[in-house]
């Protein structure tokens, strides 16, 4: 047997659409960490990227589990003294909800310059409409 090793010009992409409506946020976001790598695919290799794109509609009905969305904070650095915010979920939610899973899934992937290029192919939209119709996405599948 010989092992295969991709190559980014032989990568295949393809996109998937997930709705992220009642869907509990660490569950969901371990399912999209997991295609923006590759980690799904049989010739997944390690230092090249070859996931796929995932476009996640309706993040603004993501599920928390517990008394998260009042308990969990987001913090937000300007660099100057004082300049810390503090959000809880709730507040988030209603202000910036992509945020919330993008943080989540970035915090998943690896530290390194490639996971760096992984989260561009991650596309949010915190409600049902996206522009993505041309590529064709499919359905995510419930495997990954």
């Amino acid at each position: 047997m010989n092992t295969t090793i991709a190559r980014s010009e032989t990568v295949v992409r393809s996109w998937y659409l997930i709705d992220a409506a009642d869907q509990t946020l660490g569950r969901l976001s371990t399912r999209i960490a997991t295609a923006l790598r590759g980690k799904h695919k049989t010739d997944f290799t390690p230092h090249v990227d070859c996931g796929d794109y995932v476009i996640v509609i309706n993040a603004e009905k993501v599920a928390f589990t517990g008394r998260k969305l009042d308990q969990k904070k987001y913090y937000a650095y300007s660099g100057y003294t004082g300049g810390l915010k503090t959000r809880t979920a709730r507040q988030l939610v209603t202000e910036d909800p992509e945020r919330i899973i993008r943080q989540a899934v970035k915090g998943m992937l690896p530290k390194n310059r490639l996971s760096r290029g992984v989260i561009g192919k991650l596309k949010i939209y915190a409600g049902a409409e996206h522009p993505h119709s041309a590529q064709q996405p499919q359905p995510f599948p419930e495997y990954i």
